[in-house]
């Protein structure tokens, strides 16, 4: 789960929200003849007194105003170097991510560049073989956490360990999809015959792949071969491969429904802050109500995530490089990279709901190039335990990533050991075909994800244990007991609700 906040709006999950892209736009005046200093401090106080007049940090001012400059990029690449030779495009794609990178990191984008180079080293000289895929995953990882080590504090920091995110499973990724390209095709999932490499790109087209401007500090991730279709053409309705791609309406729509989360998040972050639950006047709340707050709290730091996935995903459909196919309609489709699924989402009655609709590129990822290469466990259990422990590596070192992640585990463990066995009874499946009791099921199983949603996002958000910690104790860490005592109660529970299906078999 990336992290961000209008307060603080950074990075953490997935998949990873980056933040300062309002910057970039002093890099383009300094090309015409206007210093970078002088720039910066026009764009910084300029920033300062919006941020004071909305009383909002400078930082959430600035991801909200470069993250919307994503929108004149994508425009100028459609109507000037769309279709057009392919080195341009990729020589446009890498100085306008350098340039951002430099304009928010300074020296310090050459971290990425390193990264890049070691990488492509790799892949020239054993790309391919099972050796370059353990070459690029341990050295990207390492450097990533080396970073980490060196840069981080007790606060979310805002630094270049942020596009390194992004940067290391891409780099991981591309290393797995030639792998992938040298297997027979017989072998391969239909997902990897997709992202499948036969040959190592250029260095050119991995610089741009990865700089990507439209992703590279926030992502989404999306595959080299998605890239290499889009510059190529190949990203677009065959129908009418003469005309522009009709994506400008349906990206600023998507960037729409971004800003009305922003709104929401707004309002709610007035109620409840981070700063409130860990406040003395929350733990004197009554039992129930601090219960119904926390849910409350957990929705508004997922709706900063959306807001901000939303309208990067504007961004990339304006691009175009997002194009999907048609639906059954016939109606063109632009969401290859998108990051939240709203319907499923906001109907979420399990848990499984929530990784299935939110986040869903970092988990994508993760499924394929962790969850699925790990079948020589042999237990879908520990490749389940595995690809979490690697996601939770992944965001840092803070022990609130590994305590909000082994929640989600116990949880999902929860409901996929009892789903099974209640699908089963026919006298229970039966009573829920009743309107009435489905209606009240389904209310129950709202409250139940609106409650522990929260519950499990406590040590995500908060990181520090003698913060996360005071707050489960104010709920008496009944999340802990009921899911960790599951295991101990489960065969007695489930031989009961088998009981009682072989009754109703014998009625």
């Amino acid at each position: 789960m990336a992290r961000i906040s209008l307060r603080r709006w950074t990075p953490v999950s997935g998949q990873i929200i980056a933040h300062n892209w309002w910057r970039q736009v002093a890099i383009a005046p300094s090309a015409f003849g206007i210093s970078n200093m002088a720039t910066e401090v026009i764009s910084q106080s300029w920033l300062a007194g919006l941020a004071t007049s909305l009383n909002v940090p400078e930082a959430a001012v600035r991801l909200l105003a470069s993250i919307l400059l994503g929108f004149p990029l994508a425009l100028f690449h459609r109507y000037k170097l769309y279709g057009k030779e392919q080195t341009l495009q990729h020589i446009f794609f890498i100085l306008s991510g350098l340039s951002i990178g430099y304009w928010n990191y300074g020296t310090d984008i050459l971290h990425s560049a390193f990264s890049l180079c070691v990488t492509y080293l790799i892949l020239k000289i054993v790309g391919g073989t099972n050796l370059s895929v353990i070459m690029s995953f341990v050295f990207n990882l390492t450097y990533l956490l080396v970073g980490y080590y060196t840069t981080s504090t007790e606060e979310y920091d805002i630094k270049w360990t942020m596009p390194q995110c992004v940067l290391t499973l891409r780099l991981i990724g591309l290393a797995f999809d030639l792998y992938d390209g040298r297997k027979k095709e017989e072998k391969l999932s239909a997902s990897q015959k997709e992202t499948a490499l036969k040959s190592v790109p250029s260095f050119l087209e991995i610089a741009a792949y990865i700089y990507f401007p439209g992703s590279f500090l926030v992502g989404p991730q999306f595959s080299m071969n998605r890239y290499l279709k889009y510059v190529n053409g190949e990203l677009r309705d065959p129908d009418s491969s003469n005309e522009l791609p009709p994506c400008i309406v349906p990206g600023f729509l998507r960037a729409l429904a971004g800003f009305g989360y922003i709104v929401v998040f707004q309002l709610g972050s007035m109620y409840v802050s981070d700063d409130y639950i860990v406040d003395s006047s929350f733990s004197n709340e009554s039992f129930w109500k601090r219960w119904f707050l926390l849910g409350l709290w957990g929705r508004v730091n997922l709706y900063k995530y959306i807001s901000c996935w939303l309208i990067t995903e504007g961004v990339c459909i304006v691009f175009g490089i997002t194009y999907n196919g048609k639906d059954e309609n016939g109606v063109q489709r632009w969401d290859g990279c998108a990051n939240v699924k709203l319907l499923v989402f906001e109907n979420a009655t399990q848990f499984n709901h929530y990784i299935l609709s939110f986040n869903t590129n970092t988990n994508h990822w993760c499924a394929e190039y962790i969850y699925k290469r790990l079948k020589f466990l042999g237990s879908k259990f520990y490749s389940q335990a595995a690809t979490l422990i690697f996601l939770a590596v992944w965001h840092g070192f803070h022990s609130g990533y590994y305590i909000c992640f082994f929640i989600e585990f116990i949880i999902m463990y929860f409901e996929k050991d009892i789903g099974p066995v209640l699908n089963s009874n026919k006298k229970l499946q039966a009573h829920l075909s009743n309107p009435i009791i489905a209606v009240l099921v389904w209310f129950v199983m709202k409250i139940y994800t609106f409650v522990f949603m929260g519950y499990a996002l406590i040590p995500f958000v908060l990181l520090k244990h003698s913060k996360y910690l005071q707050v489960f104790a104010t709920f008496h860490f009944l999340g802990h007991i009921l899911f960790m005592g599951y295991p101990l109660i489960a065969p007695f529970l489930k031989s009961l609700i088998r009981e009682n299906r072989q009754r109703s078999h014998n009625e």
